[in-house]
């Protein structure tokens, strides 16, 4: 096992979106460790205060590469990671050991034509909010005593697929912009390996966020983590599955939140099927009974999102 140190620089960002054809900025071997550093607002750096910027973000803003610049999406992603042996039908398990503002500041932007209520709330606007990381809140508004809890995640975690310059903003197998704040340090995800490789990205750091991120957007935040990854060639998942230390998530992803819903709850039938060797009605009862359906996000276009939670203690035995 080897751990490895990856800046976010013009040399290992890659922007919006995902490409099986872009140059691996690192090579690892399974259960190798990353140091990553990721950015973010690369579309709003010019309009941020100075405590956001740093000369590394500057530069990426300002010199990054045509060739870097995958698709539309707003997101900056540190990668492609290579993974040695990995190859399609493979799952890659992502192990995220920690993760943490690397600024005292993120930003909320809403965006024209976005958002749950576009109609509503149509005209564009851009906030700026600190971070108290010694406490580990966020007051908003300003001077009004609301005190946010901060809980880091990395909205962002995904791998290549032969489709070339998908953009960053929809979800998928693949994983990508899934937005789901149960991710948090401690938590795994597993992502079915789509080119060899697997070339995976990572980015959009999330320090709060509420489900369904109806405004467009979280506080997004320049983040950092430490993270394991490990080639796992006994599982064969089509659809990504998340594990925390008290729950297993299954996830859909479609147009519409009933198709999204019906997909998340098809993937934990499946997922007890496989793990608990439950029978498809039992399995279809038993999410009745003790699996909790949340809505991930509503505003990554084309594709909502929903997740289910199923509760690790009523089924103690079980592991991936």
């Amino acid at each position: 096992m080897t751990h490895h140190i990856l800046k976010a620089t013009k040399e290992t960002v890659h922007l919006g979106g995902f490409s099986h054809l872009l140059k691996p900025v690192l090579f690892v071997d399974s259960h190798d460790t990353v140091d990553v550093e990721t950015y973010t607002g690369y579309y709003v750096y010019h309009q941020a205060p100075p405590e956001f910027l740093t000369p590394e973000l500057i530069d990426i803003c300002e010199n990054l590469s045509p060739t870097k610049k995958v698709s539309t999406g707003p997101h900056l992603l540190t990668g492609p990671i290579f993974i040695q042996d990995a190859q399609p039908g493979d799952v890659l398990e992502i192990q995220l050991e920690e993760i943490y503002p690397s600024l005292p500041i993120g930003f909320n932007a809403i965006r024209s034509g976005w958002g749950a209520l576009p109609e509503k709330f149509s005209q564009p606007a851009l906030r700026f909010i600190h971070l108290d990381l010694e406490n580990k809140i966020a007051e908003f508004p300003t001077g009004s005593n609301i005190k946010i809890p901060l809980t880091p995640f990395f909205g962002i975690l995904g791998v290549a697929t032969p489709e070339n310059n998908r953009n960053s903003i929809p979800p998928g197998t693949y994983g990508g912009n899934i937005d789901n704040r149960q991710l948090q340090a401690g938590s795994k995800i597993f992502l079915p390996v789509c080119v060899p490789g697997a070339l995976f990205s990572i980015g959009d750091g999330h320090s709060a966020q509420g489900d369904g991120e109806v405004n467009v957007t979280a506080i997004e935040t320049s983040m950092n983590g430490r993270i394991k990854l490990i080639l796992r060639k006994d599982l064969k998942f089509k659809n990504p599955i998340a594990e925390t230390s008290t729950y297993f998530i299954t996830m859909g992803f479609a147009d519409s939140l009933d198709t999204a819903l019906e997909l998340a709850l098809i993937n934990m039938i499946e997922f007890l099927q496989s793990f608990a060797n439950l029978s498809p009605e039992d399995a279809y009862v038993l999410c009745s009974l003790a699996v909790n359906f949340h809505i991930t996000q509503v505003v990554n276009s084309p594709h909502k999102g929903v997740h289910g939670i199923l509760p690790k203690s009523i089924l103690p035995t079980l592991n991936i």
